[in-house]
Parts: structure tokens; C-alpha cells; sequence
């Protein structure tokens, strides 16, 4: 009787939802994207080990522990030597920001991404309907989006959003703010501008949990054209399936593991906690018990049903489903776009779905090309899949986010032409993957001591007193 009614309660949560979603669906307005352009700073910005060690030494608070514990963390953290940086935070202002700097960095990476979308996808500004920005740790008056607005000369009645806090899942909230509207708005245009502002958020103090950020973000970002206008399907690259947004916030550890604080000395940063993975791992298993009965087929779902009974059901149903015997994602999904947000988080990711290194490697590759660039980070994944021409019509990919708050925000596209269209990786796809992807800092900076950090303050080389 037990096992009869741990049966029914399985068969309801994973089926219910499936025949929900397709039996009572209503028919809404298709979203699709037309064009995405990605930021590509130019070479000025680099932030290769000789420019990564400058500016660390430049932290007139670092000391010996300090210095080995960056040195372990950058070695470690999955980037390369062509990542970038805000140009305060080269030219060494990052100490002291200013508003001007703030909004150049941030229009710097606007009007660039702005006006290739608007010239490739042969749209002009005037046509858009809808304008929604997302940049989580900058928000100005007027709004950023406004300045967009100001700057293209859009119409008086284009409907402008601007979302701040939303972390590096944001991307896809904005594009669920625009399906939303979608319904509302018929035969619309829609641009989606996603980034983050670093320069004025530079962490300058030695708390550990808040210099992780330092080592892991970099400049990105990504404008991408949308629309639900029918007549313009055969130009669109991509059609929204399904979207499923969630929010552990009410969990406190989930809420305080990825947080804006000041720390002991009153330096503002932003702090990265070891319960991170625990919370993605928990809200991600929330989101995927939403998405997948859309995504699956429905013969997928009663296997995994009658696998899981005649495994004697040895765990429970959420490390079922997060684990690599768990749903055969890949009946629904061909390739995986994995925010990439860390090594750790590509890996958890990856083991928690039974994910390959063919199917992780846009996710690598990205990060370590261009960085964690925050909300702008899944289209720089997305790009790679592009430029390695794997993108063909009718595949399906399922875009993966976190973000701060603590949520996981995940997506299914379909793909509607074959892709393999000139974009951010043009100069450099050559050369990826790499043969490794070691990060030399150890090698030429490992030497540093306490004794040389002490000298640098001595003689006033690098700090100013």
C-alpha cells in the first residue's frame, strides 16, 4: 500500500504538470529572436596576468594571505588571459570611481552592441516598441534605459523598462518581461539590453568570500532583437518554447549567499558564500520540476517513473532527479547553455544532469575567453555554439541561469534556421578549445612574498600613502 501511494504521488507531481501544459495551453503570441550582438572590448581592456597583477598590488590593504589566497583562486578559476576590464579599473581608478566613469564604461558596451544589432538585423530604432535593460549594480537618474531612449531617438510611446538587483540570471527576466508583454502587444519589436557595471563595484578590501568576485567577472554584455510579429518568422534565428523562472529568496542562507554588502572596513563588494552550490543545487531541482514535463516527451517521464520504482527508491525524489540516473534530458534537449558563472558551477551543473564535455564546453570556453560577464554571460555560451556550426534547424537548447536573490531562471529555444553567422568569436574560434586551459599567474607571479609586498610599500612603488 506504501509503495502503491509513493507511486500515485510520483506519477501526479511529474505527469500532472505535462498534461497541464499540454492539454489547457492556451495559444499565446510566439516570441522569437531576430538578432543578438555580444560586447567585444577591444584589446586596450585586456586583463592578462601582467595587467591582473597590477592590480592587485595596487590594493594598499593586501597582505601575504591574501596574496596566496588570489593567486589560488585565479590559477584556479577557469579564465584566460584575454578576459577585460572596465577602462577605470585599467587606467587604475578602480580606488576611487566616479559617476562619469560608470556611465562610459556602461555606454561603451550600449551604443557598441546597440549598433551592430540595429545594422545586421536592418531594423531601425525608430520601429522598436519595447526596450527593456537589465544592469543589477547601476541605476541612474534618468534611467539607463532612458539613456538608450535619448541617445537612438526612440518614439514617445516606446514602453522602456529598466531592472536593477537582478543578478546574472537577469537576461532571461527581461526576456520574460518581453514575452509577457508579447501578449499585450501585438506585431511588436522588443530589444533586450543585458550587462553590469564592475568599475564602481571593485572590491578594494581582503574580506575572502568578497575578493572572489575580482577574480571572476569581467566586461560583457549583449543586445539581442525580439519580436512576435509573424511575418518576420523567416528572418528569426531562435523561438521561445518555455520559460520557468524561480525564486528561493525565502530561504535565508539562498538569500544571503550571493549578496552586495560592505565588509568590516566599510569596503563595499560583493560577497560569494560557500552555501552557493547548495542553494543553486536546491533551486535548480525546484525549476527542472516545472520545466521538464514541458520540455520532455511524455515517454521520457514514465520510464524515469518506472526506473526510479525498481531502483527500490533509495533516494528521494530530488536527488532523482538532479542526479545522472535521473530524466535522459537530452530526449528533449540537444545542447546545454550553462551560465558560466565558475568552474564550480559548470561542473555542478554538469554532474547534476549527466552532462558530457561536448555538451559543457561552450560553457568553458566562455568563461574562459570572456569571463563570468554576469546576465550578458548565456549569449557569449550561445555564440560558441554558433561560431563551432553546431546550431542546426530544429535543434532545441536549454538555456541554464543563477543570479542573485537566489534564483535559476531556465529556457528552451528552438532553432529555426542553420546557424553559423560571422559574431564575437570570429577572431578567436580557431583557437578554441585550447589545449589547456592553465592560467600562467602562478608561474610569473608565484614568486611574490610578503618580504616584496612589504618593499612595494616601503618604497612607495606601487601604493600611494
Amino acid at each position: 500500500m506504501e509503495t502503491l501511494t509513493s507511486l500515485l504521488l510520483l506519477l501526479l507531481s511529474l505527469l500532472l504538470p505535462f498534461l497541464l501544459h499540454h492539454l489547457k495551453r492556451k495559444h499565446n503570441s510566439a516570441t522569437y529572436i531576430l538578432h543578438y550582438e555580444c560586447y567585444n572590448p577591444s584589446d586596450a581592456l585586456k586583463l592578462d596576468t601582467e595587467a591582473s597583477c597590477r592590480v592587485v598590488l595596487r590594493n594598499p590593504n593586501l597582505g601575504w594571505e591574501q596574496y596566496k589566497f588570489l593567486l589560488k583562486t585565479i590559477v584556479s578559476s577557469g579564465l584566460g588571459e584575454e578576459t577585460y576590464s572596465p577602462a577605470s579599473v585599467v587606467a587604475g581608478r578602480e580606488a576611487d570611481p566616479s559617476l562619469p566613469d560608470s556611465l562610459e564604461e556602461i555606454d561603451h558596451i550600449f551604443f557598441q552592441t546597440l549598433d551592430g544589432l540595429f545594422a545586421k538585423s536592418r531594423v531601425s530604432p525608430s520601429e522598436i516598441d519595447i526596450l527593456v535593460v537589465n544592469v543589477s549594480l547601476l541605476s541612474p537618474a534618468p534611467s539607463l534605459s532612458s539613456r538608450i531612449v535619448n541617445r537612438y531617438g526612440m518614439r514617445p510611446d516606446v514602453k522602456a523598462y529598466n531592472l536593477s538587483g537582478m543578478g546574472c540570471s537577469a537576461s532571461l527576466i527581461a526576456v520574460d518581461l518581453v514575452r509577457h508583454m508579447f501578449k499585450v502587444y501585438r506585431n511588436a519589436l522588443a530589444v533586450v539590453v543585458s550587462t553590469e557595471s564592475l568599475g564602481p563595484n571593485w572590491y578594494r578590501g581582503v574580506d575572502k568570500s568578497m575578493m572572489l568576485s575580482n577574480c571572476l567577472f569581467r566586461s560583457g554584455g549583449c543586445s539581442m532583437l525580439l519580436t512576435n510579429r509573424p511575418d518576420l518568422r523567416d528572418r528569426a534565428i531562435f523561438k521561445l518554447k518555455h520559460l520557468v523562472r524561480t525564486h528561493f529568496g525565502s530561504n535565508d542562507e539562498a538569500y544571503n549567499c550571493c549578496i552586495q554588502v560592505e565588509d568590516d572596513e566599510g569596503y563595499a563588494g560583493f560577497r560569494l558564500t560557500k552555501k552557493l552550490t547548495t542553494a543553486a543545487a536546491k533551486v535548480f531541482v525546484i525549476n527542472l520540476k516545472v520545466l521538464l514535463p514541458k520540455i520532455l516527451p511524455l515517454w521520457a517521464i514514465i520510464r524515469f517513473v518506472f526506473d526510479y520504482l525498481r531502483s527500490g527508491m533509495k533516494k528521494n525524489l530530488t536527488e532523482a532527479l538532479s542526479g545522472a540516473g535521473g530524466l535522459n534530458l537530452k530526449s528533449g534537449v540537444d545542447h546545454f547553455c550553462i551560465h558560466p558563472g565558475g568552474r564550480a558551477v559548470i561542473d555542478g551543473v554538469g554532474k547534476s544532469l549527466g552532462l558530457s564535455e561536448y555538451d559543457l564546453e561552450p560553457a568553458r570556453m566562455a568563461l574562459h575567453r570572456f569571463g563570468n560577464t554576469s546576465a550578458g554571460g548565456l549569449w557569449y555560451v550561445l555564440g560558441y555554439m554558433e561560431a563551432k556550426k553546431r546550431l542546426k534547424k530544429g535543434d532545441r537548447i536549454m538555456m541554464i541561469s543563477f543570479g542573485a536573490g537566489f534564483k535559476c531562471n531556465n529556457c528552451l529555444w528552438e532553432v529555426l534556421r542553420d546557424l553559423d553567422d560571422p559574431n564575437v568569436w570570429e577572431d578567436c574560434i580557431n583557437r578554441y578549445p585550447p589545449k589547456s586551459l592553465a592560467n600562467p599567474f602562478t608561474e610569473k607571479y608565484g614568486w611574490i612574498n610578503d618580504e616584496y609586498l612589504s618593499f612595494l610599500r616601503i618604497e612607495d612603488c606601487v601604493f600611494s600613502e
